[in-house]
C-alpha cells in the first residue's frame, strides 16, 4: 500500500524527471541496505549461516570462517524495493531487468542454500545451475530481441570505430552468454572482501551514463549510438543498484561482516549484461568490466592447463585474486588495485562516447 503511494508521489510534479528519480533510487536502495543490513546480520547469524572456508584456500581466510553470508538477498531487497518506487512499472525493459536479477538470485539463494543450511559441499550441481541460468538467459534474450527488434535496435555496436553491424537472430545468441557470462563472471569476483561489489557498482555507473545520454536522440545519433525508446529506464535501475551496493559494502568492507553470496553475485551479474543489451553497449561492458574477465579467463586458463599439461598450473589458485595472495599481497592491497584498474577501465569505455 504505502509503495503504491509513494510510487505514484514519485512519478508526480517534477518526480517525472529522470535524472531526479535516478537519484532518489540510489538515495532510497541505499537507505534500505543500511536499515536492513544490521537485520539481516543478525537473522544470519542465528540461522548459522556463515562462510565456508576452502581448505587450499589463503590461510588468512580462515578468520572469515563463519561469516554471515546470503547478504547478496539485501541487495536484491534493496534494488527492488526502489525501482518499484521510482521507477516506470510500465517500461518493458525495466520488467526484463528485475526479473532477471531475481531470477538469477533465486538460482544462487538455492546454491547458498544447499550448501550453508542443508550442507551438501557441492551446493547446486554445475550442469543444473548452469541449465537454469542457460533457461533464464535464454527467455531474457528473446525478450530483448522481441522488444529491441522493434526499433531495428539489434545491431552489434563497434566500441571507438562508431560501426554498426546488423546481426540479426544470432542476437539471441550474443544476448545469452552477455547474461550468463557477465552473471558467472561476478560471481568468479566475489572471493575478497569488497572485491566484487565496487567494480559492480563502477561498472553499473558506466551504464547508467550511456542510458540517460542515450535518451537524447541528438546526442546518439552524433555518438552513432542507438538511441531505443523506453531504455532511458535503465539509468534508474543501475542507480538503485549503486545505491544497494554502497549500503552492502558498508557491512562488507574489510574485515566483512557480511558476503553477498551467490544469490548476490550472480545476480547482479546477469543485471549488469541485461543492461548492456539493453543500451546496445555489451562490447563496452567487456572492457568496462575487465577485472570480471580477468577472474574468469584465469579460471578458464587454469583448468585447461590442469587438464591437457599433467596437471600443471599456471596460477598458485585461481581465481587470480587469490594467485596474488598467495604471492603475498595483502587482501586490502589486492581489493584496491582491483579497483583501480576498474576505475580506469571504465573511464576508458566512457571513452566511446567523446
Amino acid at each position: 500500500m504505502w509503495i503504491t503511494l509513494i510510487h505514484h508521489l514519485s512519478l508526480s510534479g517534477f518526480g517525472c524527471s529522470l535524472i531526479f528519480r535516478s537519484m532518489m533510487a540510489l538515495i532510497t536502495a541505499l537507505a534500505i541496505s543500511l536499515l536492513l543490513g544490521p537485520i539481516t546480520i543478525r537473522l544470519l547469524q542465528k540461522k548459522l549461516i556463515g562462510q565456508v572456508i576452502r581448505q587450499e584456500g589463503p590461510q588468512s581466510h580462515y578468520s572469515k570462517k563463519g561469516t554471515p553470508t546470503m547478504g547478496g538477498v539485501l541487495i536484491l531487497i534493496a534494488i527492488t524495493l526502489s525501482c518499484l518506487i521510482w521507477g516506470h512499472l510500465s517500461n518493458r525493459y525495466l520488467w526484463i531487468a528485475l526479473i532477471s536479477l531475481l531470477g538469477f538470485g533465486a538460482i544462487g539463494w538455492y546454491d547458498d542454500f544447499t550448501k550453508l543450511i542443508l550442507k551438501h559441499s557441492q551446493g547446486l550441481r554445475s550442469r543444473w545451475k548452469y541449465f537454469w541460468q542457460s533457461m533464464l538467459g535464454l527467455i531474457a534474450a528473446l525478450a530483448l530481441y522481441h522488444y529491441l527488434s522493434i526499433f531495428n535496435a539489434t545491431n552489434l555496436l563497434i566500441p571507438y570505430a562508431h560501426l554498426s553491424v546488423h546481426i540479426g537472430l544470432l542476437f539471441i545468441i550474443l544476448a545469452y552468454f552477455v547474461i550468463v557470462g557477465s552473471s558467472n563472471a561476478v560471481n568468479l569476483t566475489d572471493g575478497l572482501d569488497g572485491l566484487a561489489i565496487v567494480p559492480t557498482m563502477l561498472v553499473a555507473l558506466g551504464l547508467a551514463a550511456f542510458a540517460y545520454l542515450g535518451t537524447d536522440p541528438n546526442f546518439a545519433k552524433a555518438h552513432q549510438l542507438l538511441s531505443v525508446p523506453g531504455a532511458g529506464e535503465m539509468t534508474v535501475f543501475c542507480m538503485a543498484i549503486v545505491g544497494a551496493g554502497l549500503g552492502f559494502l558498508w557491512f562488507n568492507a574489510y574485515p566483512a561482516q557480511l558476503f553477498m553470496g551467490d544469490v548476490g553475485a550472480l545476480a547482479l551479474g546477469a543485471a549488469l549484461g541485461v543492461v548492456s543489451l539493453v543500451v546496445r553497449q555489451e562490447l563496452v561492458l567487456v572492457i568496462m568490466g575487465g577485472i570480471f574477465v580477468l577472474e574468469t579467463l584465469s579460471v578458464i586458463l587454469q583448468v585447461g592447463s590442469f587438464k591437457l599439461r599433467n596437471k600443471k598450473r599456471i596460477f598458485k589458485m585461481a581465481p587470480i585474486h587469490h594467485h596474488f595472495e598467495l604471492s603475498g599481497w595483502p587482501e586490502s592491497k589486492v581489493v584496491v588495485r582491483f579497483w583501480i584498474i576498474t576505475i580506469v577501465l571504465v573511464l576508458i569505455g566512457l571513452a566511446n562516447l567523446l
